[in-house]
């Protein structure tokens, strides 16, 4: 049976010290060739756990903005909202805004997106019927369980890279998590998947397979999820920006918001049936995400964030330009107005998938083909915008002191302030702002970013895929056939003659 997450339900909004207890739990985490302890106090991951609480607490603050009441009355994060209307789907946009505003939309797992995820292949619930009862109703008692609790879900829908020119059934045993075993008690797994990104501080892994499957590779074929702490589930950690940065003054971003990206090997892990949600069905893996509105709300909410984060980037250009003292030259201005001209289109994109959603059943969904076009478009937009800004900022973000140290020493600190000149903030605030601007432009942090933008949504081809299987050709089309209906080429050859 679900059980409540720390051994008791929820009874009020979840708060920041929730979060925190419930990451204590024993999860197995490894980090530079040693097992972690407390993830809340590591020095890898403190300050992301921190954030990942301040958003908790900024939801208890904002009952009204942040959350709704289920029909106990008990409120959870609006993210797990099923919107009935366009009312609804805009105030629960709104809600995720503001949450990433908190983080800047740096941080691209955060609670609201698999909750997204999960609420929208609840919504296609017929879809998993038509897979097996028994797995519909494990579905929508997890649901139930987890929006109550208002837990933090990450997923794992992808395979590690390996051997490309093989299928994925055909790779390497103990590669690709699979079924080795299943009893009347539910299904082992064996191997491993990716990317856990938020996985050490989320409470719970979605584990599924967005990838295509094919007949043969039924024992791949499955969708469960498990708390961070199931026996043998093994997080293997990259590298932590956060312990890498000398101080919150040399890497406000990364000390704050690295949330994080895992390998999760499943090391014989038992998967109980009332958390196994698709079992042995290559295109029930499909259409867990693509039958259902799942991919659209997790990309909906994927959307949401990267206008956030591309307005905060505009932001970092326009102080660039006035720190540096390029703000009144003509050239910078039209750099200047082509970034906000391109994160205002995202942001109105945004806008019109609201405006031209469409039901399904009985709720409210974004425009199909309008959110796969943003995200074409965005996955493009993303590298040229830091190359720009990059571009605007010349040597300033290189020219800086190594860390905030050298501010210690007063014959350097002098130096500092007779070299790091701005015509509108003092030596010490220029050199606070270049390390941020930095940080969210060329650090090792940023390149994560730039490599995160560019394929989250997964590759180009997969993303314009989505778009030419969900645009209307035919509507465009038929404007083409309904110009060459109106004329004849008989016609042509009488009036050439007369």
């Amino acid at each position: 049976m679900l059980a409540a997450i720390g051994g008791r339900t929820m009874t009020a909004s979840k708060t920041g010290a929730d979060h925190l207890r419930s990451l204590r739990d024993g999860r197995t985490v490894y980090l530079d060739g040693r097992l972690v302890g407390d993830v809340t106090v590591h020095p890898a991951f403190r300050n992301a756990v921190a954030t990942a609480c301040r958003l908790y607490d900024f939801q208890a603050e904002n009952a009204e903005l942040m959350t709704f009441p289920l029909v106990d009355g008990r409120r959870v994060n609006r993210a797990w909202q099923m919107p009935r209307d366009y009312d609804e789907l805009v105030q629960r946009r709104r809600a995720l805004t503001a949450w990433a505003e908190l983080h800047c939309g740096f941080m691209g797992r955060s609670p609201d997106h698999v909750a997204s995820a999960l609420a929208g292949q609840v919504m296609g619930i017929e879809v998993f019927r038509r897979h097996g009862a028994a797995r519909a109703q494990a579905l929508l008692d997890y649901f139930d369980y987890a929006r109550r609790n208002d837990l933090y879900l990450t997923y794992v829908i992808v395979n590690p890279q390996a051997n490309r020119s093989k299928r994925w059934g055909e790779q390497d045993e103990g590669l690709v998590a699979r079924i080795v075993d299943e009893d009347a008690g539910g299904l082992t797994i064996l191997g491993a998947k990716m990317l856990g990104t938020s996985a050490v501080l989320a409470n719970e892994v979605l584990v599924a397979n967005l990838q295509p499957l094919q007949p043969g590779e039924e024992s791949l074929a499955f969708s469960c999820t498990l708390p961070m702490n199931a026996p043998g589930l093994r997080i293997l950690s990259r590298r932590s920006y956060e312990a890498q940065a000398p101080s919150r003054f040399d890497n406000p971003l990364a000390t704050a918001f690295d949330e994080n990206d895992a390998l999760l090997y499943f090391d014989a892990v038992k998967v109980p049936w009332d958390r196994v949600f698709v079992r042995g069905d290559t295109d029930m893996c499909r259409a867990q995400f693509h039958d259902t509105p799942g991919h659209i709300l997790q990309n909906y909410q994927a959307q949401i964030r990267l206008a956030v984060k591309l307005r905060f980037l505009v932001g970092v250009a326009h102080k660039l330009a006035e720190t540096i003292g390029t703000i009144g030259m003509p050239p910078v201005r039209e750099t200047l107005g082509r970034l906000a001209a391109q994160a205002a289109m995202v942001e109105a994109m945004l806008h019109g998938m609201e405006a031209a959603g469409s039901r399904f059943g009985e709720y409210f969904v974004p425009h199909k083909h309008f959110l796969y076009a943003a995200q074409v478009l965005t996955q493009e937009l993303y590298p040229k915008l830091i190359e720009t800004i990059r571009g605007l900022a010349g040597g300033a973000l290189i020219m800086l002191p190594s860390s905030a140290a050298d501010f210690s020493d007063p014959a350097l600190a002098a130096i500092i302030d007779k070299t790091q000149r701005s015509p509108v903030m003092a030596p010490a605030d220029r050199v606070k702002f270049l390390k941020a601007a930095w940080d969210a432009l060329g650090s090792e942090f940023a390149s994560r970013h730039l490599q995160y933008e560019m394929f989250y949504a997964g590759a180009p081809f997969v993303t314009c895929g989505h778009s030419f299987r969900t645009y209307d050709w035919d509507g465009a089309m038929g404007m083409v056939e309904a110009l060459m209906a109106g004329y004849r080429l008989d016609d042509a050859i009488i009036e050439t003659k007369a």
